[in-house]
């Protein structure tokens, strides 16, 4: 699927602006995304990524083991549906199709990466919504403590985009950020969702 990134210099908000994995609320999530730049700001407009290998490695060994057994519920519905973020101030109009914004999936809280077989925490701030069999409000706080341990400094870098720049990256390993400090100047990238296979 490939679809287009914009940002004008008369809008405020950007595409992507939050922390967040492309399509983990699909029953088989994306296995990857290509960004291509094609027109790029000044300054800024960088896109920051965080590890959840590392994000995983780094929680104790308590920890792990709450979240082996647990499975968390993700959906499109609340960014992307009729009256969803993606839907509000200069966004609107931008992102397409909101009746179609009815996806929801489960998946475990810490998968095994398919082809590398590494353990990953597989929960994101954009889609997760609560763990399967407990209620958002219960959920809150474990996964606030998730959101904010996996993008610790160590567990992130900074992608600097120009021009002609490619960027290409695992969605069921890695979380990703726009960062919107580029207003009053055009950005323009071309994207391409990978499809992946179930987690399960």
């Amino acid at each position: 699927m490939i679809a287009e990134v914009r940002k004008e210099p008369g809008q405020t908000r950007n595409i992507g602006g939050s922390w967040h994995t492309d399509h983990s609320y699909d029953q088989v999530p994306a296995l990857g995304s290509m960004l291509y730049a094609r027109e790029v700001p000044e300054s800024g407009g960088d896109t920051l990524f965080a590890s959840m290998y590392a994000a995983y490695d780094a929680l104790s060994d308590g920890l792990k083991a709450t979240l082996e057994g647990l499975s968390a519920a993700h959906s499109s519905r609340h960014v992307f549906g009729p009256d969803g973020r993606a839907r509000q101030g200069d966004l609107a109009g931008r992102i397409g199709n909101p009746e179609l914004a009815t996806q929801d999936a489960i998946h475990p809280v810490v998968i095994r990466h398919p082809e590398t077989g590494r353990r990953a925490l597989y929960v994101n701030p954009g889609f997760t919504l609560r763990f399967e069999g407990w209620t958002e409000d219960e959920s809150r706080p474990l996964l606030q403590y998730l959101f904010q341990h996996a993008v610790r400094p160590e567990f992130t870098c900074r992608f600097h985009w120009r021009a002609g720049s490619l960027a290409l990256w695992d969605n069921r390993s890695t979380w990703h950020f726009a960062v919107n400090d580029y207003h009053g100047e055009r950005r323009l990238l071309h994207r391409i969702t990978i499809q992946g296979s179930s987690l399960n």
